[in-house]
């Protein structure tokens, strides 16, 4: 896909990726980079390839389609900061994330050759080109790679990753962007398994959601949550299609959906483009590409971006045999409304917060607009209790309106669940036949072992007499060795008396 159309991103087919058709040179080819997307424009930072660390920032219009690479100029004071090297405060690293944090791009840990002890953040000004080094204090977390970096408010939450020894984390860490502090959080419950290349999602300001991910040796396809009011771990089951185990993924979450692309397990790239209904907790396949396929990489990107209006889905890169520098848009096909829950129905919430709202507003009686605190409300005396019950007449029938809705969710969610009850009842039957086969063959092997048990004991009996077949054997053999010797002693007799009665008649 092209530019010959102004609005290419309409052109798109709901839920299907598509590669687009660039003109113009392209960035080098690379993985686990980081990506962010600020006013239609996709900005790429350093990655890796064949084992050497880059150190460009690359940038993707998103109307033009077209690529640029971005040159920065040192923040003045950056050579003052402890650690840090003029003209590489941001270059040279992989695994490391990125978050745009007023007019500026934050990048938040990652490896390169020339890391320090702590984590380090780092900036690029949209305005002035400029970088540099943010200086922090507080507990700062060991440096690492593979980490995520979730922003929550003004505050950004570390998860997981490598330190540069190659020691796998599982530790949790807090930097407050207005006071750049970082703290340590102190959680409770079972945590996730030490990893790296992992994603990470926020849900409903409150929930800190944690999948896939690997360590040295083995890759995973769990599902975390970390309530960060109580700061408890938990670990909740997904309901939906079977995932496999995989790590360097990428995810972006549009509403309540959490969408995952690619990743792998070091033998074959993950095909599926996933979607993850955080309220829900429902996990399904959204679409799959071909093996070998650029999403089906490990250290891919996904972004998301609004382009005249419309939200898309971006990714860039990765690793799955060879390195990629393609971009890939998909046009999300747009899901339920959203509704901050995620350990409750999200139909049955809606019919509780309704039934609420209709119970206060029975017992509220006529409303006293002379409180209000918007001053530029007046009442109108005349006709007053009319207005008044007017007022309450329209606000029944908008909660009519939200119950009836409300109802038909219930509704609906109550035929899914029949569906899946008759879906579960038919499975039943078909593993019932299966266990009435299983059971007949397991009566015919039941008689083939009594059979082989009574060939066993006649070998049995017939090894017990093996040792006086073997006595008969041996007295056999002293018989036939006397008789050999009788037979020899007797020939020589024999022809000792020949011998003598020739040499008689010689003589």
């Amino acid at each position: 896909m092209g530019t010959e159309s102004g609005n290419w991103h309409l052109e798109l087919t709901y839920d299907q990726w598509v590669a687009l058709s660039i003109s113009g040179p392209r960035p080098l080819a690379r993985y686990k980079h980081a990506a962010a997307v600020v006013d239609e424009k996709l900005y790429i930072s350093g990655g890796s390839r064949n084992g050497r660390y880059l150190s460009d920032i690359q940038v993707f219009d998103l109307k033009t389609l077209a690529w640029s690479t971005m040159n920065l100029s040192t923040e003045l004071n950056a050579d003052k900061t402890k650690e840090s090297l003029p003209q590489e405060v941001l270059l040279s690293s992989s695994g490391h994330s990125m978050m745009k944090w007023g007019n500026k791009l934050l990048l938040v840990g990652g490896h390169s050759k020339n890391i320090s002890d702590s984590a380090t953040v780092r900036f690029i000004d949209l305005e002035s080109y400029h970088s540099g080094v943010m200086e922090t204090s507080g507990k700062l977390p060991v440096a690492r790679g593979g980490q995520s970096v979730t922003m929550v408010g003004s505050r950004l939450i570390m998860f997981g990753g490598e330190d540069k020894h190659r020691k796998l984390l599982n530790d949790v860490h807090v930097l407050d962007l207005e006071t750049l502090t970082w703290d340590v959080l102190e959680t409770t419950q079972t945590p996730p398994a030490p990893r790296f290349d992992h994603t990470a999602a926020l849900h409903a300001e409150r929930y800190l959601l944690i999948f896939g991910g690997c360590s040295h040796s083995i890759f995973f396809n769990d599902f975390h949550v970390l309530d960060l009011q109580t700061m408890e771990w938990s670990q909740p089951q997904l309901q939906g299609d079977l995932v496999t185990p995989r790590a360097g993924h990428a995810g972006i979450t549009i509403h309540e959906n959490w969408y995952i692309v690619g990743g792998g397990d070091n033998r074959s790239g993950a095909a599926e483009t996933l979607v993850l209904n955080m309220s829900k907790l429902v996990i399904s396949v959204l679409t799959s590409v071909k093996g070998r396929d650029p999403l089906a990489s490990e250290g891919l990107s996904v972004s998301s971006a609004s382009v005249g209006g419309e939200r898309i889905l971006v990714t860039f890169g990765g690793y799955n045999g060879e390195y990629n520098n393609e971009v890939f848009v998909m046009r999300p096909k747009p899901k339920d409304s959203p509704h901050p829950k995620i350990f409750q129905s999200p139909a049955a919430a809606a019919a509780a917060a309704s039934v609420t709202a209709a119970y206060a507003l029975t017992k509220s009686g006529a409303f006293d607009f002379n409180r209000t605190e918007d001053s530029s409300l007046k009442v109108i005396p005349k006709n007053g209790s009319q207005h008044d019950l007017s007022i309450e007449i329209n606000a029944i029938r908008e909660e009519k309106k939200v119950l009836e809705s409300a109802l038909e969710d219930v509704r609906a969610e109550n035929s899914s669940l029949k569906g899946k009850v008759d879906e579960t009842a038919s499975t039943y039957v078909d593993l019932s036949k299966e266990l009435h086969s299983v059971q007949g063959q397991l009566v015919a092997e039941r008689s083939r072992c009594a059979k082989l048990e009574a060939q066993i004991g006649e070998l049995q009996k017939m090894l017990e007499s093996l040792p006086s077949i073997e006595e008969e054997v041996q007295l056999l053999r002293s018989q036939k060795t006397a008789l050999e010797r009788d037979m020899e002693l007797g020939a020589a007799v024999q022809r000792q008396s020949s011998g003598g009665v020739w040499k008689w008649i010689a003589g």
